[in-house]
């Protein structure tokens, strides 16, 4: 039974950081000026959302009956994304990006985590599949931030 708890406890805490993320991302295509930048942090926005509902109903699966839903601090966002606020008044697409990449790097951290602790079959194959959307998501930022001045 334990073994369970701690597997709905990892799936928690994996659905808290994409809602972050989704946070995250829809602000952030807020404060962008680029179009192009714009699309994209909706569209990762809108994946994040996908997966915690993924991730969701494996939690259900396993028996939780009321998986996580919101983001780690409620209505505020996870220190890994907090300073994005202050970036997005400023408008800099540059800063922007270098602070998605830092709420990133706290998604890939947390994904590996996961990833290493003792997952069942059908949660594991979930969690890898959007680990690898997830870093690719992480590098294809950090290549835009490099290039954006």
């Amino acid at each position: 039974m334990n073994e369970q708890k701690e597997v709905i406890s990892t799936i928690n805490g994996l659905i808290e950081t994409l809602k972050d993320g989704q946070e995250g991302f829809k602000q952030a295509a807020e404060g962008v000026k680029d179009l192009q930048l714009k699309a994209l942090f909706n569209e990762y926005s809108q994946q994040r959302s996908r997966f915690a509902a993924q991730l969701q109903s494996q939690a259900q699966s396993l028996g939780e009956a009321e998986p996580e839903s919101s983001s780690s601090t409620t209505g505020a966002l996870h220190r890994a994304w907090i300073n994005l606020k202050s970036v997005v008044t400023r408008g800099d697409d540059h800063a922007i990006l270098a602070e998605c990449e830092r709420g990133e790097d706290s998604a890939v951290e947390q994904y590996k985590k996961a990833i290493d602790s003792d997952l069942p079959v059908p949660v594991r194959d979930v969690v890898s599949r959007q680990y690898g959307e997830i870093k690719n998501a992480h590098d294809r930022i950090k290549n835009l931030r490099d290039t954006t001045k």
